[in-house]
């Protein structure tokens, strides 16, 4: 299996290894398999057998090796396994999966992990796999990052103590919760670099970008990605579809998922495409509604930073979702050329893209089972007290948008909720729907007087680019030992 740009107009792709540690494309574009591998029902019976008897790492392996062929299996089995540990999810399940009774809503648990977000479902994954490359070529590794909350946090964990990398992660100042926050900017550590930029998440988002797009830079660097524009982020979130679906023993299910860079919904997508059973992808999002605006419209109008709203659901406070390029490709058909255009081109040049009236956008819902729909505060708010009220179970408020959008969409037949994060990284708004604060995991105690080690930047690429150049550089270019760039 090889990797192509989105915006590829043909050409040789390159093997998952090397866009393992690349980010974007040389011309923009995200990387995508040359094909989704087909999951027949026999194969699907077995992955299903293989879970119960072997666990969550297993089921990661099997996926992992469709992905990534140029791997040895045995090494593929060693990197799942150290990543999808009880230790790490506190439970073997890794991914437990409950019915709300007397209702056709299941809750994916997919937060239990260190930092208490489903980023940890990638991010466990990610941090053995950059070691394994790295190790294997014996070089280092940039890892640049932006955060709307719950990516950086993972990252960073993730990535903690692994010598061959350093991180600095953007994040947009002042729009964090407090919990959020601390989790990231409690971390002292010469090769972890916290920056607040003066903007929202898409600014964030676009320094990222304009880094990576400055190829020698990049190169001189060795500067990579963990934001879900890196392919393996998404191939780890493919995983734990096939297992919530294993887990409800239903024929058929559909996902309710709130999104804000289209990454997460974007696994169920890759599964669905795989051959898991899935009827419909509901996507959920929050005030910052640019995502359900296409699927409702055919129009994709992101908008400014001025114009995306500060939320109670701050991880979904996205108005480009950079992920939404992948989708689009397989909506065109591969059509790099049509692609490279909106995206390259119409979409800087006129600030949106219709698609309305096309084969392509009737084809969202028809073919590719979408539906979408948006919530407010009030909205979360009421699911939350409504869900602990019936059921004694608390939820988030991103999870809270996904669950209220899945309600509204009345879409038959058993529906998947995936919780995104713990209602512990969102205690204001927890509070104000149920009238007390939720429960504080132990191994967060203290967390919130940790002092913070963060650093101020403009919202400008020639900054970032001078602070990167100044602290790699003072630590040096290259491995100064075994295993780290200047540590």
């Amino acid at each position: 299996m090889e990797y192509v740009s989105t915006r590829a107009a043909g050409g040789p792709g390159l093997p998952f290894a090397d866009i393992l540690l690349s980010g974007l494309a040389p011309d923009g574009g995200l990387y995508l398999p040359e094909r989704y591998p087909a999951v027949d029902r026999r194969q699907l019976d077995r992955w299903r057998d293989l879970l119960v008897s072997r666990g969550y790492a297993a089921l990661a392996a099997e996926i992992l090796k469709l992905f990534a062929p140029q791997y040895p299996p045995g090494a593929v089995d060693k990197l799942t396994a150290a990543a999808y540990t009880a230790e790490a999810f506190g439970s073997p399940e890794i991914v437990p999966v409950d019915r709300l009774a007397g209702t056709d809503l299941w809750l994916a648990h997919l937060s239990n992990g260190p930092t208490a977000a489903f980023k940890d479902m990638a991010m466990q994954l990610i941090g053995p796999l950059f070691e394994y490359e790295l190790d294997r070529r014996d070089t280092w590794l940039t890892v640049l990052g932006a955060t709307s909350g719950d990516t950086g946090s993972a990252a960073e964990h993730a990535l903690l103590g692994r010598d061959r990398v350093k991180v600095a992660m953007l994040t947009p100042r002042g729009r964090m919760t407090p919990f959020q926050q601390a989790q990231m900017f409690s971390i002292n550590d010469p090769a972890i670099a916290n920056l607040a930029v003066d903007g929202v998440f898409d600014d964030c988002q676009d320094l990222v970008k304009a880094v990576n797009l400055d190829a020698d830079f990049k190169a001189r660097w060795h500067i990579g990605a963990v934001n879900s524009i890196n392919w393996a982020r998404v191939v780890a979130q493919v995983v734990y579809y096939f297992a919530a679906y294993f887990r409800t023993g239903c024929e058929r299910v559909s996902f309710a998922v709130p999104t804000g860079n289209f990454g997460n919904i974007l696994g169920g997508h890759v599964a669905r495409a795989m051959g898991l059973p899935v009827d419909r992808l509901i996507l959920a999002t929050n005030e910052n509604n640019v995502l359900h605006e296409f699927f409702a419209t055919g129009v994709y109008r992101p908008r400014p930073p001025r114009q995306t709203f500060e939320t109670s659901s701050p991880s979904m406070d996205i108005s480009k979702a950079s992920n939404f390029e992948r989708f689009v490709a397989d909506l065109l058909g591969r059509d790099g050329a049509k692609v490279a255009h909106l995206f390259g081109a119409e979409l800087p040049g006129r600030g949106f893209f219709d698609l309305s009236g096309s084969a392509a956008f009737a084809a969202a819902g028809r073919d590719f089972g979408f539906v979408s729909g948006t919530s407010t505060h009030q909205d979360r708010l009421a699911v939350i007290r409504r869900l602990w009220s019936a059921h004694g179970v608390l939820i988030d408020p991103h999870t809270a948008d996904a669950a209220h959008v899945a309600l509204a969409a009345r879409v038959p037949g058993p529906v998947i909720v995936a919780e995104t994060a713990l209602p512990v990284k969102f205690a204001q708004t927890i509070e104000e729907a149920i009238g007390a604060p939720p429960p504080l995991p132990d191994r967060f105690a203290g967390l919130l007087e940790a002092p913070r080690h963060v650093i101020d930047l403009p919202n400008d690429p020639a900054a970032l680019k001078a602070w990167l150049a100044a602290w790699l550089g003072a630590a040096g270019r290259g491995i100064s030992r075994p295993g780290g760039p200047g540590r």
